[in-house]
């Protein structure tokens, strides 16, 4: 395979890895954040983002980039509270008859686009709504590496998922240029 000597890419979404999710609310812990940090009071889950992600995120061994439908808000309102400069964002293109086919067969309406924004490149897509639908497609129409990790939206990032995707990427970097 011919591969580009860039990094491999990791898709990020924000609500369900970053921000959990559909469990008591009593049960996330929230995180307080600087004077200097836009407060975004207009979402309050904002304080469930773990300010520990950021570093961890920041020392994969990829390029990051937002994944989201926060857009470019999560560069206004998420990247600084994890100390993450501004990143890269998925524009998502406008729904189409064929979005419409593949919400019917089960695919995720992210996932055409992610794979179209690769182009071919190695890439990690971190997502609570992942399934085997999008595996399967993305094996069939993507020509690099990919992995596809589901994060359970209750309990957003752990450890378990960090040393996944390290190892992954890892594999992924080393397999560049073969």
């Amino acid at each position: 395979m011919t591969g580009s000597p860039r990094r491999p890419l990791l898709f990020l979404d924000v609500d369900g890895p970053l921000i959990p999710f559909g469990a008591a609310p009593q049960q996330y812990p929230t995180y307080r954040t600087g004077p200097h940090l836009r407060e975004g009071g207009s979402n309050p889950l904002l304080a469930r983002i773990n300010p520990a992600h950021g570093p961890r995120l920041a020392a994969l061994p990829c390029e990051l980039a937002w994944a989201t439908t926060w857009m470019d808000d999560a560069n206004e309102c998420v990247a600084p509270r994890i100390g993450l400069p501004p990143l890269a964002v998925v524009a998502w293109p406008e729904p189409s008859d064929v979005d419409e086919q593949d919400e019917r067969n089960g695919l995720h309406w992210k996932t055409r686009a992610l794979v179209g924004r690769a182009a071919g490149r190695s890439f990690a897509w971190v997502d609570d709504e992942i399934t085997d639908t999008d595996r399967t497609w993305v094996s069939a129409h993507h020509r690099g590496h990919a992995l596809l990790h589901r994060v359970d939206p209750r309990r957003g990032l752990t450890d378990h998922d960090f040393e996944a995707l390290h190892a992954w990427l890892q594999r992924a970097a080393g397999s560049v240029g073969d």
